[in-house]
């Protein structure tokens, strides 16, 4: 089959960036916020910006006005306006940073809200990083009081830490870092419940109701402020120096690929004969459809479901939400599946409409009903919501033959930078659900760029407007970034051990590929009927290699580039994706020789290296993806 000679849709861009020192901290200050505050290559504080959320905590964009950055090379000074404004809500305030030659730094809002609306939070975030895991940390408290406390190392289901005006934690032997907020009593919760690669300190308890009515003219006012305590080792400042990008490829493999599927198209349109043809090109394990057996028209969406399955050649996970007649709407459910031709069902997913979790109640109901349908398919349940419903409300283990949550990386923060620092939370939300599990093997699924929908909406959410995309749809799914996003996502996800992963859709603007028919809005979602999204190419590299064994890889700088290491039989192969919107030079490791090289997508053929270079040194063009074929 050959590649579709179309116009990709330009890869979105990180936001411009300005890199600055107060004395020993180096970071980057990005359209308000502060981000990577370090003390030579040690992340000491993620991020700190201000967060203006609606009563359904949908994040209110903020615009900059009349910036002014005084860069004195070892200190500076920042002032602008920031403007939050969307629909009723209308929020502006004044902002300063003051960076310090002896690494303070302060950042104030100073905010008045120009509308009255609803919200359910207006402050400081600060997002400790989560290597801070297991450090240990003082905590001061609104009465001026100190408590002794650590960052949790597995995933936190509440709040770790309550009522605080500082935050003191380790960040090496004899060197501490103080963040103290000022303007309200802030608490802390474990991000990474929603696979965000922090700790995050915020305004306002939970525990004071919301959503509260902010009327016009109200008045707010924070501060925070990041300081060092101690001596800074010589070692610390040295490891500040620039180092090259490495990726390092292991000789023993560590796991097996899991088994790889996509959703059924939420569109609701069956596959055309190219689509099936192509599809079945990635040798996939399983598609996943979605029942809601509350509604009348479950066995249509079953049937659509089970023809692509057999068009594509393979199995089916079937994912069933029951309502409260949960009796009736089994039998129904049996009824239906036994009028159809169903070939392999490769398990089943178990939902409870309206409970985070998996009842036990709703598994020996149904378990029964399901062996008859297909004797020995595994029979699972969790939550098809985030890890963090199952960290809160444990499943039945004792009931499940596997337990299954959702991933998406886009519940608190939406830009690129965001979506790439958080790869790094997945796996930690496999090791938290295996230490509840039993030895339950783990399934993610499924995991999308956007989230599916709002759980945690006070109130209902508005109407799609006419001529808008969906809010599960991002513009980002048919770009090279959302491919380097995957392989991140897949190469940290098959390390930690998971036994299936379901990704996006099969067609449409949510899929791997676009329909025939082409966008339903091209000018808001830019793609060509019928294109081959790269995510579909990164399948595609990988389809040689299902059921194969993973290669430790080791990557010097996550947040600039991704790779994963495969090997089945003879074959090997290792993808690496540029992460950035920067041209990046990468130096690679422990590949078997001879190698060719090919940019994924790209039909017009590939570099031969046919002698043993080490390193192998290799330029990507920003949001690139090449694949490496090693050995014979």
């Amino acid at each position: 089959m050959t590649t579709l000679e179309t116009t990709m849709p330009p890869n979105p861009t990180y936001p411009p960036t300005t890199r600055l020192h107060a004395g020993p901290v180096s970071l980057l200050f990005s359209n308000g916020d502060l981000r990577h505050l370090r003390v030579g290559g040690i992340e000491i504080v993620q991020r700190i910006y201000v967060a203006v959320r609606d009563h359904n905590w949908n994040t209110i964009p903020v615009r900059l006005e009349d910036l002014v950055i005084d860069d004195y090379g070892d200190h500076f000074r920042i002032t602008f306006n920031a403007i939050h404004q969307q629909g009723d809500i209308g929020f502006h305030w004044q902002g300063s940073v003051e960076g310090e030659v002896d690494g303070t730094i302060t950042t104030r809002m100073d905010g008045q809200a120009d509308t009255t609306f609803r919200r359910n939070r207006i402050g400081f975030c600060i997002l400790h990083p989560a290597s801070v895991a297991g450090a240990s940390a003082t905590l001061e408290h609104s009465d001026g009081s100190q408590s002794r406390s650590q960052f949790p190392l597995l995933i936190s289901p509440h709040q770790p830490f309550f009522d605080l005006h500082a935050i003191r934690h380790v960040v090496v032997p004899g060197l501490e870092a103080e963040t103290r907020f000022e303007g309200d009593i802030f608490e802390t919760e474990d991000q990474r419940n929603w696979t965000d690669a922090s700790f995050k300190t915020y305004s306002t308890p939970l525990s004071i109701p919301y959503p509260v009515t902010v009327e016009a003219g109200t008045v707010v006012r924070q501060a925070v402020t990041v300081r060092l305590i101690g001596q800074i080792p010589d070692s610390t400042v040295a490891g500040s120096a620039t180092q090259p990008l490495t990726v390092n490829v292991g000789n023993e493999p560590i796991a097996t690929l899991p088994a790889l599927g996509l959703g059924s198209a939420s569109h609701g349109q069956p596959l055309t004969e190219r689509e099936a043809d192509a599809l079945r090109l990635l040798n996939l394990d399983h598609v996943r459809v979605d029942l809601n057996l509350s509604q009348d028209d479950f066995g249509a969406t079953l049937e659509r479901a089970v023809e692509d399955a057999k068009a594509i050649n393979v199995s089916l996970e079937i994912a069933l939400l029951v309502g409260e007649n949960a009796a009736s709407e089994l039998v129904e459910f049996s009824n239906t599946f036994h009028q159809l031709e169903v070939d392999e069902v490769a398990r089943w997913l178990l939902f409870a409409r309206n409970e985070p979790v998996t009842p036990i109640e709703l598994v020996e109901q149904a378990r029964p009903i399901l062996e008859t349908l297909r004797p020995g398919v595994r029979v699972g349940g969790g939550t098809n919501l985030y890890f963090t419903n199952l960290n809160r409300s444990r499943p039945p283990v004792e009931a499940l033959d596997f337990v299954c949550y959702s991933i998406n990386p886009q519940v608190h923060a939406f830009d690129l930078i965001s979506l790439v620092e958080n790869l790094v939370a997945q796996p930690m939300t496999v090791e938290s659900a295996k230490a509840f599990s039993a030895d339950r093997p783990i399934v993610i699924s499924p995991i999308t760029v956007r989230p599916r929908s709002n759980p945690d909406a006070t109130g209902p959410e508005p109407e799609p407007v006419a001529g808008q995309l969906p809010d599960a749809v991002d513009v980002r799914q048919p770009t090279d970034f959302a491919a380097g996003w995957t392989l991140g996502s897949l190469s940290n996800l098959a390390e930690a051990g998971v036994a299936s992963l379901t990704y996006y859709e099969t067609t449409g603007w949510r899929g791997v590929m676009e329909q025939e028919q082409g966008s339903p809005l091209p000018d808001l979602f830019p793609s060509q009927p019928g294109q081959f999204f790269p995510i579909y190419h990164l399948f595609a590299a990988l389809a040689p290699f299902a059921g194969g064994q993973l290669l430790p890889v080791d990557v010097s700088d996550p947040l600039q580039v991704a790779a994963l290491s495969l090997v089945a039989g003879d074959r090997q192969c290792t993808v690496v994706a540029n992460l950035t919107d920067q041209d990046q030079r990468v130096a690679l490791y422990g590949l078997r020789w001879p190698v060719t090289m090919q940019t994924l997508g790209d039909s017009a053929g590939s570099i031969e290296f046919d002698q043993d270079q080490t390193p192998l040194w290799i330029d990507l063009a920003p949001f690139t993806l090449v694949n490496l074929g090693c050995g014979a």
